[in-house]
């Protein structure tokens, strides 16, 4: 039986903006991906810091093989040893600039990861998440080469130091912030498994080989339109090819990832990261993934190396104009369906009296979808209240686990936040969120589920 998460290590991901303060209806392409020709500098040292205490309600599971032992979904990300934390859980630190005066049609982006989070947990203390080159002398199709945030929900691509939540939503956490597994997790991880290469894995809690952190490799073709006919409306397109695998990886199946995207902005006032508006966007993006796929128990459990198409798409709508914000999306997962750890317990952690280890786990042919709706309103001119709600269903074919039991599981959170703008480069945010899951079928995940618990979370956000 499979549960939520150590998504929340790998809720730490996104990209951060020079500008600070909020912001929502704000064309990502162009903030990312270009500077303003004429203007930029060559070099601009820039980036953010973002320390935090969390908090989480310490219930143990409930049910199952790990009953009584620590709940993941009750635990800290990355390491998840505690359910009360400070953590630095992002520093970032980078470049960006264009040849201006030598050439302004090219501009560049760095950026690296120095925080503890789900991109530098089983990587290096230090990880490289941003480096493209931008080429502006085509009209109507700039070109951005090299390692960069993929077009797709909202949520996720927008500047993450300009995020107005401490946390993603549940379908964001799991199903966009790729994890790369070399095998399925399926079949439980008992010392008497015939293949090496699952054994060596599942021994160690199926860690993951690479995360994707909303990010990949590759070449983008992209730009805005604004029409003599309609001057106050922005439409944007891109298109992607990548390798997807991973941060810093190279392509692992010879089969690249494509990424399609478009929107359409009326512009209320502003500009780049501050700017007022209603934008829609529709994204999609397809690709190959390669898994050890595993089926029964024990000796006579089989194995095969397979492939699984990996498909994701949403569509959204954002707003902002004077004291009042809004954001709604839905996304779909078709394939490689992430799906937390075997029976909700710590990845690596023993079942009590069967020699079965825990692991992350991967429905390779199965299906998710999520939503959400957020909306926040300044009551003064330095604090927001907002709140969110969203929903995730996971494992919608509901096909059956080893046991014969249906993987269908469905969660709802509703978050409770406020902001505290000490200037435009500096807030506080505070987040109360009120979990719940439903097991569907599943009489065990049920009880397991009913004790996740409740987060209470504070940060300071601080940009330089």
């Amino acid at each position: 039986m499979n549960i939520f998460k150590k998504s929340l290590c790998a809720i730490a991901v996104g990209s951060g903006i020079l500008i600070a303060g909020q912001a929502q209806a704000v064309n990502w392409l162009m903030v990312q991906g270009t500077e303003e020709q004429g203007s930029a500098p060559r070099a601009k040292l820039w980036g953010f810091l973002q320390p935090q205490y969390e908090r989480k309600q310490n219930d143990k599971l409930a049910d199952g093989p790990w009953k009584g032992q620590d709940a993941a979904f009750n635990s800290i990300g990355p390491n998840l040893d505690s359910n009360s934390q400070f953590q630095l859980r992002r520093a970032r630190i980078g470049v960006r600039g264009a040849g201006f005066p030598l050439d302004d049609k090219i501009n560049y982006f760095f950026l690296a990861e120095f925080g503890k989070n789900g991109i530098t947990e089983y990587g290096d203390a230090v990880e490289l998440t941003d480096a493209s080159v931008t080429f502006n002398h085509i009209k109507g199709a700039r070109v951005r080469v090299g390692q960069f945030k993929t077009p797709m929900s909202e949520e996720v691509y927008q500047g993450i130091a300009l995020f107005d939540w401490i946390n993603f939503t549940g379908y964001a956490a799991q199903q966009l912030l790729e994890r790369h597994l070399a095998v399925d997790g399926q079949t439980p991880c008992t010392p008497n498994l015939t293949n090496a290469k699952y054994l060596e894995a599942c021994a160690k809690g199926n860690e993951w080989e690479a995360f994707g952190a909303a990010r990949d490799t590759g070449i983008q073709v992209f730009d805005t339109f604004v029409f003599e006919s309609m001057q106050d409306w922005e439409f944007s397109y891109s298109a992607m090819v990548g390798n997807g695998n991973g941060l810093n990886q190279g392509d692992k199946n010879n089969n690249k990832d494509y990424y399609l995207y478009f929107s359409a902005e009326q512009v209320y006032d502003g500009k780049r990261a501050r700017r007022n508006g209603w934008k829609t966007y529709a994204w999609y993006t397809k690709g190959t993934r390669e898994i050890l796929t595993s089926k029964g128990k024990g000796a006579g459990a089989t194995f095969v190396e397979d492939e699984f198409d990996r498909k994701r798409w949403g569509i959204g709508t954002t707003y902002r104009k004077g004291k009042i914000r809004a954001a709604a999306e839905y996304n779909k997962a078709e394939g490689m369906i992430f799906n937390g750890v075997t029976g909700g317990a710590i990845p690596g952690n023993i079942a009590n009296n069967v020699p079965v280890t825990a692991q992350f786990n991967m429905l390779p042919d199965e299906e998710a979808d999520g939503w959400y709706v957020d909306f926040g309103y300044k009551v003064l001119p330095k604090i927001e209240l907002a709140a969110r709600y969203d929903r995730y269903n996971r494992g919608t074919k509901n096909t059956l686990d080893v046991n014969g039991i249906g993987v269908e599981r469905k969660y709802k959170t509703l978050t409770l936040g406020a902001q505290y703008f000490f200037n435009k480069k500096t807030r506080a945010t505070v987040n109360y969120a009120i979990r719940d899951g439903d097991g569907q079928d599943n009489n065990t995940a049920d009880n397991i589920l009913d004790d996740m618990g409740d987060v209470l979370s504070f940060q300071v956000t601080a940009i330089f």
